[in-house]
């Protein structure tokens, strides 16, 4: 019998392209040949994100895309689109099998179930393998050993978030913070080192959480950088996105005795105004924000420091924006990514009132797009 054929879909952020990179592992293991996503295969796996309701709009496209390639492949659909909108999806019977966060891991194993209970001919039901991951305390053990790039490899070293900023719907699909064991982390990065790779980026859904659920043992976010850091083969190690109050005197300056870091730094701002940022429920004011930015600078010669910027964001005036573009203009980021506010169902900033029209969010997204690039 000849292999069966599997193609893969990653839409969103690169702790998705990490559980891809797992996924496509597992079913090469079990037997599967992985295929381009344009090529007729037999089964479809679209692993989907839900930050944004353009992201789950892609998402239901991309499961439609897939039936069009070939109408008699298995469709899965995995990850938070599937974790948020479960019973839509059920509903609706365009995906086979719905994969929730925490159950990738499982991937062969329901496939093999599935190709086992369908009958020639027959309509089976959906099968919904989705876990109650707000209840969740494992972390779900996904391990790569090579990756399509040639020297950088992304590592995923946690999940989850505990913060319920107002806009964002991943702690809702994501759950709540879990780290992964340091051990594990150091061994997945001694194999791709001997692989050959050469930078390894520390990804995570609240990175400068990791450790805050291992305390107990003294483990944190510096602990495990020191550790890797100390990986013979690995030159250069990179971060995600990182909380401003991770950013404190001990961690910039400890950092800056490694010299395989990289001295580029993402901290999420989101906005500039202290009463927009309450708003949003981000833990922080500009004036704490700007201090961060200047311990890295203090530690780091000319670091890059880069941002994401929410325009548009409920009961926004055109006072607080023009406090927002100032501080960026003070902050004086090396780049910074502007996004006009996406209203998104089951958040609290979905439910507020002075929702800000389109073509305002449009007009403020062009100023700070031009103060970007200057």
């Amino acid at each position: 019998m000849s292999k069966r054929r599997a193609a893969f879909l990653t839409l969103g952020c690169k702790v998705n392209q990490y559980e891809t990179d797992a996924m496509e592992e597992i079913l090469e293991k079990a037997g599967y040949e992985i295929v381009s996503f344009k090529e007729t295969a037999d089964v479809y796996i679209i692993n989907t994100c839900s930050v944004t309701n353009m992201a789950d709009r892609k998402s239901r496209q991309m499961i439609h895309r897939a039936k069009k390639n070939n109408p008699d492949a298995i469709i899965v659909a995995a990850g938070c689109y599937v974790q948020a909108a479960e019973e839509e999806l059920a509903k609706k019977n365009e995906a086979d099998i719905l994969v929730g966060n925490n159950k990738k891991k499982d991937i062969a194993q329901i496939l093999e179930e599935y190709f086992a209970a369908k009958e020639p001919e027959q309509e089976v039901p959906v099968v919904s393998e989705v876990i109650d991951i707000n209840h969740t305390k494992e972390y779900e053990d996904l391990t790569i050993h090579k990756v399509n790039e040639h020297t950088r490899a992304y590592i995923k070293i946690q999940d989850g978030c505990n913060q319920f900023c107002s806009y964002c719907i991943i702690p809702y699909t994501r759950g709540r913070v879990r780290s992964r064991r340091p051990e594990d982390v150091e061994e997945e990065v001694k194999i791709l080192a001997e692989e050959g790779y050469k930078e390894i980026v520390l990804t995570g859904i609240h990175l400068t959480s990791y450790g805050i659920d291992f305390k107990d043992e003294g483990i944190d976010f510096l602990t495990l950088i020191k550790r890797l850091h100390a990986i013979d083969g690995i030159e250069r190690i990179r971060f995600g996105s990182l909380e401003p109050r991770g950013i404190t005197e001990t961690f910039a300056e400890e950092l800056s005795k490694l010299p395989k870091i990289c001295p580029h730094f993402h901290l999420s701002l989101q906005s500039g105004c202290d009463d927009t940022l309450k708003r949003m429920n981000r833990h922080y004011t500009c004036e704490e924000y700007a201090e961060r930015c200047a311990i890295l600078r203090k530690y780091f010669e000319n670091p890059a420091i880069t941002t994401d910027v929410i325009v548009g964001f409920p009961g926004e005036t055109d006072a607080d924006f023009e406090t927002t573009r100032e501080f960026l203009e003070k902050v004086h980021f090396y780049e910074m990514h502007v996004f006009p506010y996406s209203r998104r169902a089951g958040t609290r900033a979905d439910r507020m009132p002075d929702q800000i029209p389109e073509q305002v969010k449009s007009v403020r997204s062009e100023i700070l797009l031009k103060l970007e690039k200057q």
